[in-house]
């Protein structure tokens, strides 16, 4: 992936450099927001702070019933403040671990943490960078960004949590006491803890008032990531695997590459001119599938698009289609497989192909109404 996104943007910056500039202006600082909300989340997991939260949802009285819903809570909190892709990370051997403490099924945890990741990226710009490419255009504050998209949200999250929970609700009480040791919660750190809700706070300020937070929230995470290496605490090979650069660079690389063929190219933005809201968001799903939704964000967003929110309702949650739609999946997979679990692509596919429509049609319905583009 990395070869191929240099080679995709030094072809564009041979073509044309002044397009690929452009284009790599609007695409870094999603690039760099991630990287530092993924260093906050390392500091949350290693401290035990994730843990902490896995340990309080399985000793939540009650059912099967309130452990998945708490663990929606977390899902859509995580995602919302930190990332979809933080959250796939993280998260998801926590809600292992969760699941097998209390001896119930775990695909229900397990698969809503991916298809809910995806699902709630829409409430801040950094919960999803393809938020950030496309609101490039627009300038807005994490706050009024909120405050249009809010409603839709809730729909997407409660439409999709509602679709695993049906569709899984016999494995809900499936006994898995059998494997409960496979996994368990990393111990708990408190000045760690101190220091990893200290880093939460702060990006997530950065993020809801700063139009541009890239820097700042990179800056928490390498101060936060930077302390642990100092004092022993962690390993500066283990801060380079939660970052991925490679596959970092090689999206950059290749968003780079499409937002100057879309700048140079207005076929793309003449189209979605033509398109309302529910096109759009099909169209910007489709992309999502066939390209990933970074570079799909940056090829569809090179001019300011018509109708910004629908076409995120498509980048956000489409990518639940398959796995192809988001660096989520790749990263989903292997923190799946680190916590004991065996996820199956085709499982989730199948689950993403029934929430992922009906989610997009509430987000839609419910930014309809509202009158919202």
């Amino acid at each position: 992936m990395a070869a191929v996104g240099a080679l995709g943007a030094t072809v564009a910056s041979a073509l044309d450099g002044g397009d690929a500039r452009s284009a790599a202006t609007q695409d870094w600082p999603p690039f760099v927001l991630v990287s530092g909300l993924l260093l906050v989340g390392l500091v949350a997991h290693d401290t035990g702070l994730f843990a902490l939260a896995g340990r309080g949802l399985a000793r939540m009285p009650g059912g099967a019933g309130v452990l998945f819903g708490g663990a929606v809570v977390l899902v859509a909190s995580v995602t919302s403040i930190l990332n979809l892709d933080t959250s796939v990370a993280f998260v998801t051997p926590v809600l292992v671990y969760a699941a097998r403490s209390r001896g119930g099924g775990e695909a229900p945890l397990l698969y809503g943490c991916l298809l809910l990741s995806n699902a709630a990226s829409l409430l801040l710009p950094g919960s999803n960078l393809t938020n950030l490419i496309v609101l490039g255009h627009l300038h807005l504050s994490g706050g009024r960004f909120l405050g249009r998209v809010a409603p839709a949200w809730v729909a997407s999250v409660v439409i999709t949590a509602a679709v695993v929970a049906v569709v899984e609700r016999r494995s809900m009480t499936k006994n898995t006491d059998a494997v409960a040791s496979r996994t368990t919660a990393p111990g708990g750190d408190r000045p760690g803890m101190a220091i990893a809700a200290a880093a939460v706070t702060a990006v997530t300020v950065c993020v809801l008032i700063l139009p541009t937070p890239a820097l700042a929230v990179a800056a928490v995470g390498l101060v936060a990531t930077g302390a642990r290496v100092v004092r022993g605490h962690a390993s500066s090979d283990r801060v380079l695997e939660v970052l991925g650069l490679p596959l970092l660079v090689g999206l950059f690389g290749v968003a780079v590459a499409l937002g100057t063929l879309g700048r140079a190219w207005s076929a793309p933005a003449t189209a979605l001119a033509h398109l309302d809201s529910w096109a759009t968001a099909a169209v910007a799903a489709a992309a999502s599938v066939l390209v990933n939704n970074l570079p799909a964000a940056s090829l569809l967003a090179a001019r300011v698009p018509h109708r910004p929110v629908a076409l995120l309702v498509g980048l956000d949650i489409g990518p639940n289609l398959f796995v192809t739609g988001s660096l989520a999946w790749i990263l989903w997979v292997r923190a799946a497989a680190s916590a004991g679990a065996a996820p199956s692509i085709a499982k989730a596919t199948r689950l993403g192909l029934m929430a992922a429509p009906l989610a997009m049609v509430g987000a839609l319905g419910v930014l309809t109404l509202a009158g919202t583009r």
